[in-house]
């Protein structure tokens, strides 16, 4: 007999050798407000199905934690794939990104886009599968015998990912004959998939989630258009580098060719950045303003400046605001539903005096810029004044740059509006996309680590706050830019992989961040590490990796 000490019930019992989570969470009375998905023991995640031979302490999850949910999807994606496969015979599924609040895929082999009949049918296909109530089986096998497995079901870039990634065995699913691979874990049957949609989208099908809030309905759909041609432009750029998958860039990094790939990424982006500031420039009468938003750790601050100088090749004269000098005093500041100071609410920044500032500015004043004091939280003044020309163009950068509230006083022909973003386009396989948030929590964690003195315990403990912050303050007001630009480059992840990872395995297992260091830790196994030598110093991620030429 074996201790348990569950979580969700604050009680302790024994269990005889062998027990299943399943049947620990039935004989404790565990009750979430949502069927469980699976548990974590001792901080790590396992699936119901699971096992236990020593004590443990448990904590059983739904589909309201994000492990849930990402169990909830993954499941789900391998149910798509299976009904896929059986109404469109030899033609291959490709889950690419998230978008407008769900999954966008594409049907790999298809001569024309894919008709609404056909979504129809895979759609109905899915529901009969999850009827069914069909159990998700795992083995683990010897690798060799996977690779074989996967390139005879066609699934070369589970193959090539495998071949790249040195391990003696590994998991592989299996659903009525149909077998796959997941970074992660499943739910024990179909049967728990219940909240879905799958309807047509652009060229392909976007796959509909459950809203965590409320399990029960799926999130309505949020149209962004100008995102979904971001991913996309650069999908196609992966495509023609030939390296759409991490297995492609082990490759690359193995036979020493990643100082190629490093400069063309590099080269890519750049040229981006060349073409927005030649668009300013075409205009009529150009922008007077430009603003720069974006989510946490996209490289805001490099690409503000790295545009800097593009604009100056052009023949202007920039001039960067600091929005953070705009913020009230401290007994000012609202306060957020916790009864802390709401730093991230647009009430938090003084937005008259900026508007009046800008104003004055464009009608060729003279102003005083103000200063705040993080130390006092308050305004002051040390004499620095700002007065412009008519080649002089403003560059103001923040979380809030988008909303039309920041600078309701100046009229839309005067401003030029950037969003901007680490949007991940290199998958793992076709099944297993890289979510654009685990690369910049993954770029915050480095910075935090190396320049403010922060454990990755920390960042990971206030990451929550930050992506709340981010879907109540950035991400209503991206579809408002005149322009969305790409802050991730291709080979990007072997070079964080050798940052990261000393820092998450100081994480202790006995705190809650453990969970998610050991998430990341896995991500990271699948990548060959790329020296970050001629990574240049001009580089997005040497804002976060050190050795930029830039000051910020």
């Amino acid at each position: 007999m074996i201790e348990i000490i569950c979580q969700n019930t604050n009680t302790r019992d024994s269990f005889p050798l062998g027990t299943s989570l399943l049947q620990i969470a039935n004989e404790m009375g565990v009750k979430t407000t949502h069927p469980i998905l699976g548990a974590f023991v001792n901080n790590k995640l396992k699936e119901l199905s699971y096992h236990i031979y020593k004590p443990k302490t448990i904590e059983f999850i739904d589909i309201t934690h994000p492990d849930g949910m990402r169990m909830y999807f993954r499941s789900l994606s391998f149910v798509l794939q299976k009904a896929v496969d059986d109404i469109l015979p030899g033609k291959r599924l490709r889950i690419e990104h998230a978008i407008s609040k769900g999954y966008y895929c594409e049907i790999e082999g298809l001569q024309n886009t894919i008709e609404i009949d056909t979504v129809f049918a895979i759609c109905n296909r899915m529901k009969e599968i999850i009827q069914d109530d069909v159990p998700f089986t795992r083995n683990e096998i010897l690798s060799t015998e996977a690779i074989k497995l996967f390139e005879e079901s066609g699934l070369k870039e589970k193959a090539l990912l495998f071949k790249s990634r040195p391990q003696l065995y590994s998991s592989v699913y299996s659903l009525n004959g149909n077998i796959d691979y997941f970074y992660g874990f499943l739910v024990p049957s179909t049967g728990y998939l219940k909240t879905f949609d799958l309807v047509k989208y652009y060229d392909g099908m976007l796959l509909r989630m459950p809203k965590s809030s409320n399990p029960t309905e799926c999130e309505g759909i949020l149209i962004q258009d100008k995102l979904f041609e971001v991913f996309q432009e650069y999908k196609n750029w992966a495509s023609i580098l030939n390296v759409r998958f991490i297995g492609n860039i082990n490759e690359i990094v193995n036979e020493k060719k990643h100082s190629n790939l490093i400069k063309i990424s590099e080269a890519l982006q750049e040229k981006k950045v060349g073409y927005i500031a030649d668009t300013i420039c075409q205009r009529p009468s150009h922008p007077k303003l430009i603003l720069i938003s974006g989510p946490s750790s996209s490289g805001k601050t490099t690409f503000a400046q790295r545009l800097g100088i593009q604009l100056q090749v052009a023949g202007l004269k920039p001039v960067t605001l600091s929005l953070d000098n705009y913020f009230v005093n401290r007994n000012q500041t609202p306060m957020d539903e916790n009864g802390d100071f709401d730093f991230e609410a647009i009430e938090a920044l003084d937005v008259n005096l900026l508007n009046e500032n800008l104003r004055d500015l464009f009608s060729g004043k003279e102003i005083n810029l103000p200063k705040f004091s993080f130390q006092t939280g308050e305004r002051f003044y040390d004499g620095t004044t700002l007065k412009i020309d008519d080649k002089t163009i403003v560059i103001a950068e923040g979380i809030h740059a988008l909303n039309p509230k920041l600078t309701y006083k100046l009229e839309d022909a005067i401003k030029y509006k950037i969003y901007v973003s680490a949007l991940t386009t290199v998958s793992l396989d076709n099944h297993n996309r890289i979510p654009t948030t685990d690369t910049r929590l993954v770029r915050r964690i480095i910075r935090d680590y190396k320049y403010r003195g922060y454990s990755a315990i920390d960042t990971i403990n206030r990451w929550p706050s930050v992506r709340n912050g981010e879907e109540k303050n950035i991400f209503p007001y991206q579809e408002n830019a005149d322009v969305m630009f790409n802050t991730a480059v291709h080979y990007e992840l072997g070079v964080l992989k050798t940052y990261a990872e000393p820092i998450l395995r100081e994480v202790p297992s006995n705190t809650a961040a453990y969970r998610e260091a050991v998430r990341l830790l896995k991500f990271f196994s699948y990548m060959v590490p790329i020296p970050d030598d001629e990574v240049p110093p001009t580089s997005i991620l040497r804002e976060f990796l050190g050795g930029s030429s830039f000051k910020y």
